[in-house]
């Protein structure tokens, strides 16, 4: 089992202090939604308050069509395109991309993120500069709808969908399983299915095997 400081660069994220609190990222996920609360009601003058505790930065753009629920922030730079649906407890980070027709539920995105075009990601926390190619599912919930096992620790919780570190490429149409790791630096290529965790600088690249990247 990864831990957070393993997958994430936090020294220029607002959130340090939040994340802080917790040794593994599922922890966090139940707690998204009071962290949010928290910290938002800590923003200044550059964020606007839209009932329902959303907090939109000033630069962020918001296009037609875009659902959002709360608790919710958006941070600055942001661009959440059209027809984009933001479930409650998600967090954008700054200069990040959520495209036409995503859907984002329960997640943390750290900085510069891109989820450009339909792309689900539930129960999931991404690090900075993380790209999600077009059609790529971050699934949350097991078939059989048991609670999510990583690295052999029972979480106690059913939905979780992935952790994935800092400066990882995914490609097109790729499924990423309930529970999965991925490290910082890897790269997926497209149409994987990825499950379990995938260490540092791993290219997956057929059948789940993980290798060197060159």
């Amino acid at each position: 089992m990864k831990k957070i400081d393993e997958l994430f660069n936090l020294d220029e994220s607002i959130l340090k202090k939040y994340f802080s609190n917790y040794e593994y990222p599922f922890e966090v996920l139940p707690n998204i939604g009071k962290i949010i609360i928290e910290l938002g009601s800590s923003l200044g003058d550059d964020y606007i308050k839209r009932n329902g505790n959303i907090w939109i930065h000033q630069t962020a753009k918001i296009g037609m069509g875009v659902e959002i629920y709360g608790p919710c922030i958006i941070m600055e730079n942001t661009e959440i395109r059209h027809n984009a649906f933001l479930r409650e407890n998600v967090i954008i980070g700054p200069n990040s991309v959520v495209g036409n027709s995503c859907e984002i539920k329960n997640s943390i995105l750290l900085n510069k993120c891109e989820v450009p075009h339909f792309n689900y990601v539930g129960d999931s926390i991404f690090g900075n500069y993380v790209h999600l190619g077009a059609g790529v599912v971050i699934s949350n919930l097991r078939l059989d709808k048991e609670n999510i096992v990583i690295d052999g620790m029972n979480t106690n919780l059913r939905k979780i969908g992935a952790f994935i570190g800092d400066n990882v490429q995914i490609g097109c149409n790729s499924v990423i399983n309930p529970g999965t790791i991925i490290s910082s630096n890897a790269f997926i290529y497209p149409l994987m299915s990825v499950k379990g965790i995938v260490d540092e600088g791993k290219i997956v690249k057929r059948n789940n095997i993980k290798i060197e990247r060159l």
